[in-house]
């Protein structure tokens, strides 16, 4: 199936997904809410996180346009979740941690899957205020 064509900011924008969704749902299910998956604003700090930077508007916008159109997450308006294909392929990757777990996936999405497209645009404005609301929680230490 794979034929590669998968780059590092897919890898990353999706472990990033990954991990701001998993993050989110024990934050809901510890205050008895419901789950909802991530916000642009939750992804942003995942991917500061793991690779201590953040992308720009348009790789994020290219990223979740390849991984929701292979059917890896979802995306609807400025929430992503990882869609059970995406959960498969998380949970069968090799394991490595989380230092090298961008590679790792990368490795993976070339070789059992390809990058897919969908129309989705995250507008300068929603950027934008995800990262103001991301500067804000960094200033408050949350």
């Amino acid at each position: 199936m794979g034929a590669g064509g998968w780059n590092w900011n897919d890898a990353w924008i999706f472990v990033s997904a990954v991990i701001a969704e998993r993050l989110e749902r024990d934050r809901a299910l510890h205050a008895a809410l419901p789950v909802a998956g991530a916000t642009i604003t939750d992804l942003l700090a995942a991917a500061d996180f793991l690779h201590h930077s953040v992308p720009s508007r348009a790789d994020l916008e290219e990223s979740v346009r390849r991984l929701a159109g292979a059917g890896l997450i979802t995306v609807e308006d400025e929430v992503i979740e990882v869609a059970p294909a995406g959960e498969q392929l998380w949970r069968t990757r090799p394991f490595s941690g989380l230092s090298s777990a961008v590679m790792t996936l990368q490795t993976q999405l070339n070789r059992v899957a390809e990058p897919g497209y969908t129309d989705w645009t995250l507008g300068d404005t929603a950027y934008n205020t995800a990262v103001r609301e991301y500067s804000m929680r960094l200033a408050d230490d949350r």
